[in-house]
């Protein structure tokens, strides 16, 4: 993040109370420290950017795998060719292009804590095989006859009702039950208010450390201004938000202009402004077209996707709503593109 990984993003710890006062935050440590101390497999349930991972890492924290690797891995990531070969590993030679042996993300994670995050997004025949995985403890990697035993905790994280899955028959009922030996279910940051001002605090004082700026005063207006936004992005929205506010604040005041909230009232543009922005749009295409540029379709799409996600500060769901796809189509062109990474 094979087994040498490199380090995952730091997250907002959920040790303390600073960040999450609001009370149906502190009933959810409150379920974390009784869950985390056992072996069972946990399934975190809630809407994108509400801290999935966040809650991961600390029940691996509390659990007495806490010295063992954490290793977290987007199932949604893979193209589904890969997906085997990823999580369970292959043999030199087990598929073309396999030009040495490597270790999957079971093995990477041994002894210690295994996070799949959109765990629904698995094709079938891999459910089939993560299950056995589950049950048998060890994993066989992909051209070889031998298994390998395996000590993992798994956790998984979704932002779809699986149980609308599997009655579906997109999911594996076994395999459900099987991940949901515990269950936590994280609320919308909207749900929880109390947490909202302590987190924006929280990231004012991470960005202005990493921008090496001074102190930084905060507006009365600005909290009003959180406290009222709804937050489809949840926390992930904010810390975008907060990022960018400091990048454009004035004299280390955060004032309410520095926001960026999507969704907020913003002057409509005069019908003159937007067709001089088509005429441009128009005239732009024109030059590529007399380019004769190759794979020109793909080469704007994958423009126009870059774009978005730049101006939402790196936020995919918000780029995958302002464009009008889904977020996982999104993300795979921007893995494909090499502007994130498959790993979490």
């Amino acid at each position: 993040m094979s087994a040498a990984l490199p380090p995952t993003p730091a997250a907002p710890t959920l040790a303390g109370a600073p960040l999450f006062t609001d009370p149906r935050s502190v009933a959810l440590l409150a379920r974390i420290r009784q869950i985390a101390p056992s072996e069972a497999s946990v399934l975190v349930m809630g809407e994108t950017g509400t801290g999935k991972e966040v809650v991961a890492r600390r029940l691996h924290a509390e659990s007495r795998r806490s010295a063992g690797a954490f290793v977290a891995v987007n199932c949604g990531a893979f193209a589904p060719t890969l997906v085997e070969a990823e999580l369970f590993g292959h043999e030199k030679g087990a598929f073309t292009g396999a030009f040495s042996a490597k270790a999957g993300w079971f093995e990477a994670a041994n002894g210690g804590t295994l996070f799949l995050d959109e765990i629904g997004e698995l094709p079938p025949s891999i459910q089939v095989k993560l299950l056995r995985v589950l049950q048998e403890r060890e994993v066989t990697r992909l051209g070889a006859r031998q298994p390998v035993a395996i000590d993992v905790r798994v956790i998984a994280a979704t932002n779809v009702r699986l149980e609308d899955a599997v009655a579906a028959g997109q999911f594996r009922e076994d395999l459900y039950y099987r991940l949901r030996v515990a269950a936590l279910e994280l609320p919308a940051l909207r749900e929880r208010p109390g947490d909202i001002l302590p987190l924006a605090r929280h990231f004012v004082d991470e960005y202005r450390r990493r921008l090496r700026y001074g102190d930084i005063a905060i507006a009365p207006a600005v909290e009003d201004a959180l406290l009222s936004h709804p937050w489809p992005g949840n926390v992930r929205e904010l810390e975008n938000v907060i990022h960018h506010a400091l990048l454009v604040c004035r004299e280390n005041v955060l004032r309410v202009d520095d926001l960026r909230l999507p969704g907020a009232a913003a002057p409509k543009a005069e019908p003159a402004g937007a067709d001089a922005v088509t005429d441009g749009l128009e005239a732009a295409l024109q030059k590529l077209f007399e380019g004769n540029r190759s794979q020109l379709f793909e080469y704007i799409e994958n423009t126009v996707m870059r774009a978005a996600f730049e101006f939402c500060d790196g936020n995919q769901v918000q780029a995958a709503r302002l464009l009008g796809i889904s977020r996982n189509v999104i993300r795979a062109r921007l893995i494909r593109m090499g502007a994130i990474s498959a790993l979490k």
